[in-house]
């Protein structure tokens, strides 16, 4: 069975409306899919209604945004009740933030001989009240000032970059329970992108675990093959479910498109282990 249980719509930083990446992932052979747009479950009912009407199974999904050791990570989670009022409220008030945090990057971006950022990066958020860094990205690219969204992040909007400002997400204890208390999952999204000692990925997995989580992904677009193999070790280690996802916002950005992963390694328990 061919799963992809990780990607964005326009209601965050996606570009595709919620029915478009339905309707993508299962023209690329995808026989399960979850929609996990930023800290958002405003699009979860459209896709739905298309993986429904497409013949997909569908998984309920969000990307939570956590602050953990002063570097941002992302929990996943996933076959979740989009109705529960705690991660709702949860999720609102991670919200409330970014607006003012886009203002201080357009601020910090015009000083570096950029301007116009929250306007240019507004007229690519589809939902303003999830206005991120990719859109000042896509804004910066569009404008000719960095030849592609690795660049500006690189130099610019990375953890670090000086026209980044940090922000105070979630906790991760926060996070595990609002996705455990609404019936879900939670998984560790993506692990090879963070700046972690070995120490404080054990910290990470150890804590993350004592509070409940239960998964990491393992095949992801943002991750290379070599750590394909490393995470599948953690997974083992840690007795962690495996999950899998594309990471996928756009057909122009990103490694892989939709169900374009691999499958995960054969003596892994997958985190949809359950659920058919």
């Amino acid at each position: 069975m061919k799963v992809d249980l990780h990607c964005h719509s326009i209601v965050s930083d996606g570009v595709l409306a919620p029915a478009q990446v339905a309707a993508r992932a299962h023209a690329n052979g995808v026989q399960m899919w979850a929609l996990t747009d930023h800290d958002e479950l405003g699009g979860l009912a459209e896709a739905r209604a298309a993986a429904e009407g497409l013949g997909m199974r569908f998984v309920t999904g969000v990307e939570i945004s956590v602050t953990w050791a002063g570097h941002t990570v992302h929990i996943l989670g996933l076959n979740l009740d989009e109705r529960n009022q705690a991660i709702l409220q949860g999720l609102a008030d991670i919200r409330i933030g970014r607006e003012t945090r886009a203002r201080e990057m357009a601020g910090r971006l015009e000083a570096l001989g950029i301007p116009g950022g929250y306007e240019g990066a507004l007229a690519y958020a589809a939902n303003p009240a999830l206005i991120s860094r990719t859109h000042f990205a896509r804004f910066m690219v569009a404008q000719g000032y960095c030849k592609n969204m690795q660049q500006v992040f690189d130099k610019y909007l990375g953890d670090g970059c000086p026209g980044n400002v940090p922000m105070q997400w979630s906790t991760l204890e926060q996070a595990v329970l609002w996705i455990t208390d609404a019936g879900g999952v939670a998984v560790i999204a993506h692990p090879g992108r963070y700046d972690y000692t070995p120490t404080q990925f054990g910290a990470l997995f150890e804590q993350f675990k004592d509070l409940g989580g239960a998964g990491i992904e393992v095949v992801t677009g943002s991750h290379s093959p070599a750590q394909y193999t490393e995470y599948a070790q953690v997974a083992r280690h840690y007795g962690f479910l495996a999950s899998c996802g594309s990471d996928f916002h756009s057909p122009q950005e990103g490694k892989l498109d939709l169900g374009a992963i691999p499958p995960l390694p054969s003596d892994l328990t997958p985190v949809w282990r359950h659920w058919a």
